[in-house]
């Protein structure tokens, strides 16, 4: 039994694994009114590089950096764009989206196919003793591990510390913010920041660890599950972390199926991620009230500095 179990979770915690980063990255932007649209062209720029990055230097950690950095830059151009040029949060996420799309295809045509060598797992030996945990620990990736820091640092930050209140002032009035002093602009900046980073730390993840290889499109649409994921936590750290493990297991599930010998197209359940993101949308906006008291009041909304 724990031979079957053990393959099941490890495969589910590393599918979920680049959801934590790309949806409570954009957990933290959304929570300062900003809407990036532009999660899915942020990853693969991220991966990318990431990939180029490690390829160059055979360091996956340099490469994990890279893909921080070039997501967090892309993410720098749609806070010029809309939080000192004042344009449209959805018009400039969606073309963010596409030009990320676009440039990752076109600087990485050169390493379509090429392979890198698999990442080592975390050393946890001494854990290897401990019925299906032990296993599990050794087998997963040190990003696996890091992934729950960041959901600990990023729950903590949001409800714990003053400077997670003001973000949240920030995103629910930022007029009221403004008059009492706190640097809207300059918040919104570091937390669309913060978001493309985990973009791309999500892409690199992708490019380094779950896949060691580059494809054009490689994030195959994760970058849109992650902003359905935000929703469907209703912008709280914990049920993201969940929903990412969930959408995590019905991605993988076909490939078990498959093993399995269960007869059912290879196409559908493909299609399952994509299918189960529409299911909890609909379910979820069937109430309303519920959006309503927990999405940032100003979300999407540009702020205009009254004085």
């Amino acid at each position: 039994m724990t031979d079957a179990i053990v393959p099941v979770l490890i495969a589910t915690l590393g599918a979920g694994t680049p959801l934590i980063f790309a949806a409570l990255g954009e957990l933290v932007t959304e929570k300062s009114g900003v809407l990036n649209l532009g999660v899915e062209g942020m990853m693969l720029v991220g991966a990318i590089v990431a990939f180029i990055t490690t390829s160059a230097t055979a360091s996956l950690w340099l490469g994990v950096a890279a893909g921080c950095l070039a997501g967090a830059a892309m993410a720098l151009l749609f806070a010029f764009a809309t939080l000192t040029m004042q344009a449209n949060q959805v018009a400039a996420g969606l073309a963010l989206a596409i030009f990320g799309t676009g440039v990752s295809a076109f600087i990485g045509k050169n390493y379509v196919g090429v392979a890198l060598q698999s990442p080592p797992a975390s050393d946890a030996s001494f854990a290897s003793a401990i019925p299906v945990v032990g296993p599990l620990l050794h087998a997963l990736h040190p990003l696996v591990y890091l992934s729950w820091l960041l959901f600990a640092g990023v729950s903590a930050f949001l409800y714990r510390s003053r400077l997670g209140l003001v973000l949240r002032a920030v995103g629910e009035s930022p007029d009221s913010a403004h008059a009492i002093g706190h640097p809207v602009i300059r918040v919104r900046y570091l937390a669309t920041l913060f978001g493309g980073a985990m973009a791309g730390v999500a892409g690199a993840y992708l490019s380094l660890v779950y896949a060691p290889l580059w494809l054009e499109g490689m994030t195959a649409g994760r970058g849109w599950i992650a902003l359905a994921l935000v929703v469907f936590a209703t912008w709280r750290p914990a049920r993201a972390v969940f929903g990412a493990y969930l959408f995590g297991g019905i991605t993988i599930s076909q490939f078990f199926a498959q093993g399995a010998g269960i007869p059912f197209a290879s196409q559908a359940m493909s299609a399952l991620p994509y299918l189960a993101t529409i299911i909890v949308l609909v379910l979820i906006s069937r109430n309303p009230v519920m959006i309503r008291q927990n999405a940032p009041v100003s979300l999407g909304k540009p702020f205009h500095a009254t004085v």
